[in-house]
């Protein structure tokens, strides 16, 4: 089976505060519609954070912070197994502007699982649950 590995910004109103977390719903694809944490596919000779850079400015039109790693997930969908890694990110410059996806929401720790996650992200929640912060 085809591995893909990509990266996913789970995007925070801050690194120490953690209260408020930005996910978008796919505008194409089998999955549109589905909420997932924006990024990509790491291209050849890219470390993860570089490409988390670079896919959030063409998704999002925004610099991004990248932090720490919060995992990475293993999933396996029907035609390919996903390689995910998934880092704490905040926003360095810019306002985010969906160039690619159909909405996005902020969501705080209580609204996490208030909306139709794609499957390798929602196994991500769990953990982005406990690093959150309460109000």
């Amino acid at each position: 089976m085809k591995t893909i590995h990509v990266v996913a910004a789970v995007i925070c109103d801050a690194f120490d505060k953690k209260q408020k977390i930005f996910a978008t719903a796919k505008g194409y694809g089998e999955f549109k519609g589905k909420w997932e944490f924006p990024g990509g596919k790491v291209e050849p000779g890219e470390i993860p954070q570089q490409a988390l850079v670079r896919e959030i400015q063409e998704e999002l039109a925004t610099k991004i912070r990248v932090g720490d790693l919060i995992t990475t997930i293993e999933f396996d969908y029907p035609q390919f197994h996903l390689s995910m890694d998934c880092f704490w990110c905040e926003v360095e410059e810019g306002k985010l502007k969906l160039l690619e996806a159909e909405d996005a929401k902020w969501l705080t720790k209580d609204a996490l699982y208030s909306v139709s996650w794609l499957p390798a992200d929602m196994t991500l929640i769990a953990e982005i649950e406990k690093q959150m912060k309460q109000r």
